[in-house]
């Protein structure tokens, strides 16, 4: 019989990989299934902690752990993430967080508006030939905005001061 915290192992082993049996578990998701699960809180346990656990439990030369190496990664978490905790504590506490836990986003793609979107299409901000695609309300002035109207004065097109040249040359 499977114990919950195993059901959550092969969850996570098995995220973003579609040939995975659930058995062996990469760093990606191992990483994953902790900071989903509140296990890497970015304070107490930080990915740097992650990965240097899992390089240290899985076989040498392995890209993977399996349950038994998880379990061992998890004694050494366990610990920090639940410091003045006794060890079987701070090891169940942290399986607590775990079971029945399944990877976050299965599936969905969330569109983000990046925070660098707005400053990006503020027509107030834009410079040189550009602005002049706009009107002061930001509105696109369309093809007279964009298209260089020829009009044969002989200046060149965003030039401010023309015909103010004295003639008498």
């Amino acid at each position: 019989m499977m114990s919950e915290l195993e059901k959550a192992f092969h969850k996570f082993a098995m995220y973003g990989d579609t040939a995975a049996t659930g058995n062996d578990m990469t760093g990606k998701n191992f990483s994953k299934m902790l900071k989903d699960c509140g296990v890497m809180d970015g304070k107490a346990v930080t990915s740097t902690d992650v990965d240097i656990v899992f390089n240290k439990v899985k076989t040498k030369g392995a890209r993977t752990i399996n349950f038994a190496e998880f379990q061992q990664a998890m004694k050494e978490l366990c610990g920090k993430r639940f410091k003045g905790k006794s060890p079987e504590e701070a090891l169940q506490a942290v399986y607590a967080l775990m079971e029945g836990k399944e990877p976050a986003n299965v599936g969905v793609t969330k569109t983000t508006t990046a925070g660098g979107v707005d400053r990006l299409t503020d027509t107030s901000k834009y410079t040189g030939s550009h602005k002049e695609r706009f009107d002061e309300s930001g509105k696109g002035k369309g093809i007279a905005g964009r298209e260089d109207m020829t009009d044969g004065s002989g200046y060149v097109g965003a030039y401010k001061g023309a015909g103010t040249y004295d003639k008498t040359h």
